[in-house]
């Protein structure tokens, strides 16, 4: 078992190697940077014929780059408590310390002194700032009519990081179109619902069988990223000669992903790991976003068909405008929203999107997936693409007035690149009727409440561990199933 796991990091290491060196912060799953992310995807060709105008805009975006959380950073403060022990450990036992990396000695979380965390951090402001200056420059029709909050409408969810992307957005979108100061900024509106009701935005937080299903899956999930993490554990005592646990290897991964994402070092907590074994890493973080969050489980989606409905409702509106003859000013041009990977993430997977064809019709029938294979296999479903900081899905409403079939096409773009859906035969500039039908028809038939709502008479929900265990002999076939662990290790 030891000869093969070396094999699979070998290959893993040659392979990634080979793709025009390594760069760390584009393996940091959702804590990936916008602007490292955006370097993942390469632009195609427009594929909007000519006669076509936009005539409305929603984005779904996730707010940007933050700092740990206060619980996060308390787990790092213990953590270099830890470090601190198998240091002195190693010095009592009078073992060489010359393999030890220097900053690992004496190491400080950089976040002790602080008493609150989770907040947007200057970079997200940055990365949200500049993308309200993009949208706005990319589609100069969309946004030529003065400001107003029914015009240009801003949601966000009432967690203070989603608001305050929204208003660096709105700094940005409305820069130079005020008075106010020299850089001429305006004054702007951002709408909140009760995060006790927001069922649009934070439809995770309001839907019980969602907790509850959740709740039940991550002990499941845990275990199966274990074998990775005890791989990798055993990799990094003999290569460091400390005697590591799981628990610190998932710190210290943790710990390199905020050094990367946040502070944008790369040289400590993740030069500790090869980039064979951050491809691993990386893995179990999306194969747990998969399974929590996206295509492992229709709830984790069809739960966020409030917000599918609202995109739709908002381009029918604007189709009425266009074919109405509204005056300019009088109706919506642009539903502006921003909240988090819980809300783009589900909105991605209605959407049908980094599907083939055959897995969207497994979709569309109701069939589970297959989780994103273990490296060195390639897989579409990655957190560093499909939700990083400040990740985000435009729909693009067109109106194509010489196209003999229809008059008005959608075009989805993620992360500002064109991406095809599965359910518009692979074409990311869909006509409407066709959008709704084959993609949001299959899931508005699902109501919100019957999927999320917990029946008094319901039995105690268990934990579907047959599905899990198939999973987890599906992942990892040379990994005996009964191998336990205490919760010391943990």
């Amino acid at each position: 078992m030891f000869a093969i796991s070396i094999l699979v990091l070998l290959s893993i290491t040659a392979q990634l190697k080979a793709d025009h060196g390594f760069d760390v912060r584009h393996h940091l799953s959702t804590v990936t940077t916008y602007d490292a992310a955006k370097d993942l995807v390469k632009a195609s060709a427009n594929s909007i014929p000519d006669g076509c105008t936009p005539i409305h805009l929603n984005l779904v975006a996730r707010h940007g780059a933050r700092s740990p959380t206060i619980k996060r950073m308390r787990e790092l403060d213990k953590l270099a408590s830890h470090l601190e022990e198998l240091i002195k450990d190693a010095e009592e036992q009078k073992l060489s310390l010359e393999k030890v990396p220097l900053w690992l000695r004496g190491w400080k979380s950089p976040w002790r002194a602080k008493l609150k965390g989770g907040e947007l951090i200057t970079k997200g402001e940055e990365e949200m700032y500049n993308l309200g200056i993009r949208i706005r420059e990319r589609f100069p029709e969309l946004f030529e009519e003065e400001y107003h909050p029914d015009v240009y409408p801003i949601k966000a969810t009432q967690v203070p990081r989603a608001s305050a992307s929204a208003v660096a957005f709105g700094i940005g979108f409305l820069s130079e179109k005020g008075t106010l100061g020299p850089a001429r900024h305006r004054a702007f509106a951002v709408t909140s619902e009760s995060r006790a009701s927001d069922i649009i935005l934070r439809f995770h937080d309001c839907c019980g069988k969602y907790k509850a299903f959740r709740k039940s899956q991550e002990p499941a999930v845990d275990k199966l990223k274990e074998s990775v993490l005890d791989e990798i554990t055993s990799a990094l005592t003999s290569r460091y000669g400390l005697n590591f646990t799981r628990k610190n290897v998932a710190m210290l991964w943790f710990l390199c992903k905020q050094e990367a994402s946040v502070l944008d070092i790369t040289d400590q907590a993740c030069d500790l790991f090869s980039p064979s074994e951050v491809a691993l890493l990386e893995w179990t973080d999306d194969l747990e976003m998969f399974i929590l969050k996206g295509y492992g489980n229709s709830i984790n989606y069809r739960m966020g068909v409030p917000l599918l409905a609202d995109v739709v409702q908002s381009m029918e509106q604007a189709i009425k405008a266009k074919e109405e003859k509204h005056a300019p000013g009088s109706y919506e041009k642009a539903r502006l929203r921003f909240a988090h990977a819980e809300t783009v993430v589900p909105f991605t997977c209605l959407l049908g999107l980094f599907l083939d064809d055959s897995e969207f019709q497994k979709i569309q029938r109701e069939e589970s997936l297959e989780p994103p294979p273990k490296p060195p296999q390639s897989r579409n479903w990655r957190g560093s693409n499909v939700a990083p900081f400040a990740g985000n899905n435009m729909l693009v409403l067109h109106s194509c007035p010489a196209n003999s079939a229809s008059k008005y096409f959608v075009q989805v773009l993620h992360n500002e690149h064109p991406i095809p859906m599965a359910g518009c035969n692979g074409s990311d500039f869909c006509p409407f009727e066709e959008f709704k039908e084959k993609i949001v028809a299959p899931h508005l038939k699902h109501d919100y409440n019957s999927v999320c709502t917990v029946q008094p008479e319901e039995p105690e929900h268990k934990p579907a561990t047959s599905k899990l265990s198939r999973l987890f002999r599906w992942l990892f076939p040379m990994q005996d199933d009964d191998t336990q662990h205490t919760k010391d290790e943990l």
